[in-house]
């Protein structure tokens, strides 16, 4: 089946919208929301597939972060020790430092629900924003495609 369609502006966004017609909703079987995959067939013309929906689930994975930090310190001839005081007491400048990796401790499957209240919790400065905004800005979405 083919259909000839007109691009339209969204007057509130100004973005380009593809109008699908109802009949070829109804065949496909198309609901708003899907995800269409969009090719271009070289000839001028394009196809639409409905992506395929996979399920996916919230994995919460706590880590350690560990760094090799270095201080240069200067401290009276024979009182090295000092030094160590000055680092405890968080009193140095840091000379440099490498980031060691990180070691995973734990990791367990959360509810969406749960995995906001925790953003919420964590990110306490973040609590307003809306539930997309905290997507973008601390969840790691699955991006990848899969054939079922």
């Amino acid at each position: 089946m083919s259909y000839i369609v007109t691009l339209e502006n969204d007057p509130e966004t100004g973005d380009l919208v593809l109008p699908l017609p109802e009949k070829l909703m109804e065949e496909t079987g198309w609901k708003t929301g899907d995800t269409l995959d969009w090719k271009d067939n070289g000839d001028g013309t394009f196809s639409m597939t409905k992506q395929k929906t996979k399920e996916t689930e919230w994995v919460l994975v706590e880590a350690i972060s560990q760094f090799r930090e270095r201080y240069m310190i200067e401290v009276p001839k024979g009182k090295a020790e000092y030094a160590l005081d000055t680092v405890v007491m968080n009193e140095a400048q840091e000379f440099s430092q490498e980031h060691l990796g990180e070691v995973i401790v734990s990791h367990r499957v959360v509810s969406f629900e749960e995995a906001l209240k925790m953003c919420d919790k964590d990110n306490h400065y973040c609590k307003d924003w809306d539930t997309n905004k905290k997507l973008d800005a601390f969840f790691t979405k699955d991006g990848a495609t899969y054939d079922l």
